[in-house]
C-alpha cells in the first residue's frame, strides 16, 4: 500500500521530511495549483533527498491545475464573516473571468472545499456581489465550486503543458488530472504525455463531480489508478451522500481491477492537534477493508503543525487494519 504526503509550508525541511519517510510514507504530492514545477525544484529535491536516506524510491506525484476553478492571488488572508457581502472581481477578491461570466443571481459558491458558501446577488461591471452565507478566513489559490451548474474549461491549461514539460527532469513518476469529466480528459493527458516522452508516467484520474462519476465505468481502464478526492467530490452532493459515492466509485474500480486511490480530511484534526479523533481512525480502517491501494494526506501536511505524526497514525492504522482483515476476513 502506498503512503503520500502533500508538500507545502508545514513540512518542506529536511528533518520533518525525514520523519515522514521512517513513519512509512512511499511518496510525495505537489499540487500545481500553487506554483511551477520550476519554482518547486528545491523542494521537490529535499524531498528526494529524504527518500534515498530513508531507502525509498521516494514517488513524486504531481497534481495539475486541469480543468478547476480557483482564487486568484492576494496579499494575506480575507475574512469573510457570515451575512455580510463580499465582490469577487473588479476591485474585490480576484477570481477567473469565466466564473463572472457565467454567474447568475442565486447561484450559490463554494470556497476552499465548502468551508466558505457565498450566494451570488448580482453580477456587472466585471464583478459578481455575494451574500455571504457561511463565513471564514479565505487565502489565496483556494477552490471554488458550483454545485448548480458548471464552465466549460480546458482538460489542460497551458501551465499544465509548461510543468509536463518540466516533468521528466524533475523524477515525476505519476500525474493527478483533476475533475475528470469523460475518457477523451485521460486520452488527451496520455496524448500530451507521450509527446513529451512521458509515455512511462502514470495517470491518476481525480473523481471530483458527478459527472466524473457518470464516465468512470468508461474510462476506468485507462487510467492507472483513480482518485477518489471527497474534498470538491463533498461539494459536488449533499454530504450525507458522499460515503454512498466513494463506496461506488472503489467498486466500479475494483469490478475493473484498477487501483483507486482515497484523500482528503483522512486526519483533518491533525493540521491542529498531536492526536486523531476516533472517526478519523475508523475512516482510514474503511478505506483500507474498502480495497484502497493507497492513501494520502493533504492540508496534514502541507500546512499542518503535525506532518510526521500524522504520517505515523495513517501508516500505523493502514497497517493494523490490513492484518486484521487478513485474519479476519
Amino acid at each position: 500500500m502506498d503512503f503520500y504526503g502533500t508538500l507545502g509550508p508545514g513540512c518542506v525541511k529536511s528533518h520533518i521530511l525525514d520523519g515522514m519517510y521512517r513513519e512509512g510514507m512511499t511518496g510525495v504530492r505537489l499540487n500545481l495549483s500553487h506554483g511551477t514545477l520550476k519554482e518547486n525544484r528545491n523542494t521537490i529535491c529535499l524531498a528526494r533527498n529524504a527518500a534515498l536516506r530513508a531507502g525509498r524510491t521516494g514517488k513524486l506525484l504531481i497534481d495539475l491545475q486541469g480543468p478547476e476553478l480557483r482564487v486568484g492571488d492576494f496579499v494575506g488572508v480575507k475574512t469573510l464573516r457570515a451575512d455580510s457581502s463580499v465582490i469577487f472581481g473588479f476591485r474585490g477578491i480576484p477570481v477567473p473571468l469565466r466564473l463572472i461570466e457565467a454567474a447568475a443571481p442565486g447561484m450559490e459558491l463554494l470556497l476552499d472545499d465548502g468551508k466558505i458558501r457565498v450566494r451570488v446577488l448580482s453580477r456587472g461591471q466585471g464583478q459578481i456581489l455575494g451574500h455571504v452565507e457561511q463565513g471564514g478566513k479565505l487565502s489565496p489559490r483556494k477552490s471554488i465550486a458550483l454545485p448548480e451548474g458548471s464552465i466549460p474549461m480546458p482538460t489542460l491549461t497551458e501551465t499544465d503543458k509548461a510543468n509536463l514539460s518540466e516533468a521528466a527532469s524533475c523524477g515525476v513518476t505519476g500525474v493527478m488530472l483533476p475533475f475528470v469529466r469523460s475518457r477523451e480528459d485521460v486520452m488527451e493527458l496520455r496524448h500530451v504525455l507521450k509527446q513529451k516522452g512521458l509515455g512511462h508516467v502514470k495517470v491518476f484520474a481525480k473523481i471530483e463531480n458527478r459527472q466524473g462519476m457518470e464516465s468512470l465505468a468508461g474510462l476506468v481502464q485507462d487510467v492507472d489508478e483513480v482518485v477518489i478526492a471527497r474534498g470538491d467530490l463533498g461539494n459536488a452532493m449533499p454530504l450525507w451522500e458522499l460515503p454512498a459515492a466513494q463506496e461506488n466509485i472503489g467498486r466500479i474500480c475494483k469490478d475493473a481491477g484498477v487501483p483507486f486511490m482515497i484523500v482528503t480530511q483522512m486526519l483533518d484534526s491533525m493540521e491542529r492537534r498531536p492526536i486523531p479523533t476516533r472517526a478519523e481512525v475508523s475512516d482510514i480502517f474503511r478505506a483500507v477493508a474498502q480495497g484502497a491501494s493507497s492513501l494520502m494526506l493533504t492540508g496534514e501536511t502541507a500546512v499542518g503543525a503535525y506532518p510526521v505524526e500524522a504520517m505515523g497514525y495513517l501508516v500505523k492504522t493502514a497497517k493494523a487494519s490490513q492484518e486484521y482483515l487478513n485474519e479476519n476476513c
